[in-house]
C-alpha cells in the first residue's frame, strides 16, 4: 500500500502546476486591464476613443502577423522570416496599383500569393529537407529581403489609388478598416484552428511529432501548411502596411517578427510547441500595443521602450520554460 505522504508529496506538482497554469491564463488579463488602470491615470489622453481607436489600428498589423505566428509556433516551428515576406507583399502590390490604381483587390490578391509561396519555401525546407526552422526562416529573411530590393531596385513605389489607400487607411463607421480585416482574419483561423481536423493536428504535431506520424498524420504537409498560411497572413499585412504609409518600401516590415513573437509567447503559446490559443496570442498582442502607446504617449525614449520589450520577452519566456517543467 503506498504511503499517505509519499502521495501526498507526488500530488502536489500536479496542484501546483494546475495553480501555474490558472495564474498563467487569467494573469495575463489581469496585466492588460492594470497596465490600462495605469497609463489612464497617467495619461489624460489614453483613454479617449481617438486614442483607443489608434492604438488598435497600430496592434492590428501585428495582430494579423502573430495569428499566423502562433500556428507556425503550436507545432514546434518559428518564422524569422515575416518581416522580409511583408515586404515582398507590399513592393508586389504597390507596383500592380501603381500601374493600375483601380486593381487593388488585385494587387492585395498577388501580394499574398507571392508571400505565400515563399513561406511555403521556408515550410518545404524545414519538413522535407530537414533544416532546422530556425535556419531555414532565417535564410529565407535574407532571400525574401533580396528579392524586394532586386524587384524595386532598392527604391520605394510610390501609392496613388484611393481603393488601395481605403484598406490601410480607410474607415467601417468609426472602426478601422484594418482592424476590421484583423477581426476577421482572427475568427477565421480560429475556425480552422478549433473547428477543423486540420487544426486538430497543428496541435497534435506541435505535441509530440513522432507519436502524430505514426497515428497517420501527415506532419510534412501540415509544416508546409502553416508556413504557407503564415506567409499569406505576412503578405495581407504587407499590403496593409504599404496602403497605411502609401508606398511600397523594399526595407518594410523591419523587426516586425520580433512584435509577432513576443506576442505569442506572451499570449502563452510554448516555443516547444503543442500548447496555447489564439486568444491568448490577442491579449498579448493588446499588452505590446498598449504597452508602445503609453510609452509613446509619456514621451519615453524609443531606445528605453526596446529594453523594456526585451525585459517583457525574457519574462514570457522563463514563465513559458518553467511552466513546461512543472
Amino acid at each position: 500500500m503506498a504511503d499517505p505522504v509519499s502521495v501526498k508529496r507526488r500530488a502536489l506538482p500536479d496542484g501546483g502546476g494546475l495553480s501555474s497554469d490558472m495564474i498563467r491564463r487569467y494573469g495575463l488579463i489581469l496585466i492588460l486591464l492594470l497596465a490600462v488602470i495605469v497609463l489612464s491615470i497617467v495619461s489624460d489622453t489614453f483613454l479617449t476613443f481617438t486614442n483607443i481607436m489608434n492604438v488598435l489600428r497600430q496592434v492590428s498589423i501585428n495582430g494579423i502577423l502573430a495569428v499566423g505566428m502562433t500556428l507556425v509556433i503550436l507545432t514546434g516551428g518559428i518564422d524569422l522570416s515575416i518581416g522580409s515576406l511583408m515586404a515582398v507583399s507590399a513592393v508586389v502590390a504597390a507596383s500592380i496599383v501603381s500601374e493600375s490604381p483601380s486593381a487593388a483587390v488585385v494587387a492585395l490578391i498577388a501580394g499574398m500569393l507571392a508571400s505565400g509561396v515563399l513561406g511555403g519555401v521556408s515550410g518545404t525546407m524545414s519538413s522535407r529537407l530537414n533544416v532546422a526552422p530556425f535556419v531555414a526562416t532565417l535564410a529565407m529573411m535574407t532571400i525574401a529581403r533580396g528579392i524586394a530590393l532586386i524587384y524595386t531596385n532598392g527604391r520605394p513605389i510610390v501609392v496613388d489609388s484611393a481603393a488601395f489607400k481605403f484598406l490601410g487607411q480607410g474607415y467601417l463607421g468609426p472602426v478601422p478598416f484594418p482592424v476590421v480585416v484583423f477581426v476577421l482574419v482572427t475568427a477565421l483561423v480560429g475556425i480552422v484552428l478549433y473547428m477543423t481536423k486540420f487544426g486538430r493536428y497543428i496541435f497534435a504535431v506541435g505535441g509530440n511529432e513522432n507519436a502524430a506520424r505514426i497515428s497517420g498524420i501527415r506532419v510534412g504537409r501540415v509544416k508546409i501548411g502553416v508556413y504557407v498560411i503564415n506567409g499569406v497572413l505576412s503578405g495581407l499585412a504587407g499590403a496593409l502596411l504599404a496602403s497605411r504609409i502609401s508606398s511600397g518600401q523594399p526595407n518594410s516590415g523591419l523587426g516586425y517578427e520580433l512584435d509577432a513573437i513576443a506576442a505569442v509567447v506572451i499570449g502563452g503559446t510554448s516555443l516547444f510547441g503543442g500548447r496555447g490559443s489564439l486568444l491568448g496570442t490577442i491579449v498579448g498582442v493588446l499588452i505590446i500595443g498598449v504597452i508602445n502607446n503609453g510609452l509613446n504617449l509619456l514621451d519615453v525614449s524609443s531606445y528605453w521602450q526596446q529594453i523594456i520589450k526585451g525585459v517583457i520577452i525574457a519574462g514570457a519566456v522563463i514563465l513559458d520554460q518553467r511552466a513546461k517543467k512543472n
